[in-house]
């Protein structure tokens, strides 16, 4: 299977954004991916929670997902839209940041809600707090395809090991991590992260991501890491997306991870312990 990992520089205007990104799906279909990813917040970036809350959509009624259900099924493509950005009918409110593996009928074959949320103080004026719009998913999803088991993660998921070998271990060989990380963070963290979740796997890490500055309507805006990443399960990088939006391609070969947990059975090893 040849994956094709699309990299974006979203806005905050869903429509806007939709054109951009099936440009993209429709470049890495024709350089010959039968499995098509996008990033995290693939509809949109923004700050404002007002905002947020005028634009986005529930599931069912959201433009965005709708188009791209539909381009799959013309195209006959897996695809994995990173994430959405949706409304819910909490009662507090909260949106979810959602993704969405769609079958190449256009089905959506398993959705993933992002279960850890970004609140981090990166500096002293760059302040996240993703859980004050988002409220966080509870459960791990692994789906079935014809070419492979995956794991779905989003974003600052990769930070917690214990959430990929959970997958790991229930069958996944290939573990996706759509993100739209920080710049900062990103520079000092995502190439060692993203390969040492290969490594404690022995899975296939594809991670999509969102580059550049993200302009918002108020002035405001934000910056994101770029380089999306696939990485084999021997902690191999083997594409690195730079910081230009496009496409990168990558071709799989699932025999890796059988090669890989053969030589290191870590999967297996796991001892009880007590303490601390």
């Amino acid at each position: 299977m040849r994956a094709g990992l699309v990299q974006l520089t979203v806005g905050d205007d869903p429509a806007a954004n939709l054109a951009g990104t099936q440009a993209h799906i429709a470049t890495a279909v024709a350089g010959g991916a039968g499995f098509v990813l996008t990033p995290e917040c693939t509809n949109l970036l923004s700050s404002s929670r007002s905002h947020q809350r005028a634009v986005m959509r529930h599931e069912d009624q959201d433009e965005t997902l709708a188009a791209l259900r539909d381009q799959a099924a013309k195209l006959g493509i897996w695809l994995l839209i990173g994430s959405l950005g949706v409304l819910t009918n909490d009662p507090d409110g909260r949106f979810a940041n959602r993704s969405f593996l769609i079958s190449p009928s256009g089905d959506i074959a398993a959705r993933y809600d992002k279960i850890h949320m970004f609140d981090v103080n990166v500096s002293e004026t760059e302040v996240y707090r993703e859980s004050a719009g988002y409220r966080p998913g509870s459960a791990a999803v692994l789906a079935e395809t014809p070419f492979a088991k995956i794991g779905m993660t989003v974003c600052y998921d990769v930070r917690f090991p214990h959430l990929h070998r959970r997958l790991a271990q229930a069958g996944a060989q290939i573990i996706t991590v759509p993100a739209a990380f920080n710049h900062i963070t990103g520079a000092a963290h995502w190439h060692v992260l993203l390969r040492a979740r290969a490594i404690e796997t022995g899975c296939f890490i594809l991670a999509p991501a969102q580059t550049g500055f993200h302009p918002e309507r108020d002035g405001k805006g934000r910056n994101t890491f770029g380089h999306s990443l696939a990485i084999a399960p021997w902690g191999e990088v083997l594409v690195d997306g730079g910081t230009e939006p496009g496409v990168s391609f990558v071709d799989l070969d699932l025999t890796a991870v059988t090669k890989a947990r053969t030589r290191v059975p870590s999967l297996q090893h796991d001892r009880e312990f007590t303490g601390p």
